[in-house]
């Protein structure tokens, strides 16, 4: 596991409990910023699953 998996996973799950503090705070901005971060944290996460693809290939 790489930091761009730790890192990723740990954005999208902050992400969801953003967006769902919004929903509870009746907050739209909150809830769009929250699930931004998710999509981020997930691309992030998938770009670190290609990095240890491309490294277990390589061995």
């Amino acid at each position: 596991m790489n930091t761009d998996q730790i890192k990723g996973t740990l954005k999208d799950a902050a992400g969801k409990v953003q967006q769902k503090t919004g929903e509870l705070i009746d907050s739209p901005e909150q809830q769009a910023k929250g699930i931004a971060k998710q999509v981020e944290g997930t691309a992030q996460k998938h770009y670190g699953d290609a990095k240890e693809k491309i490294k277990d290939a390589a061995k």
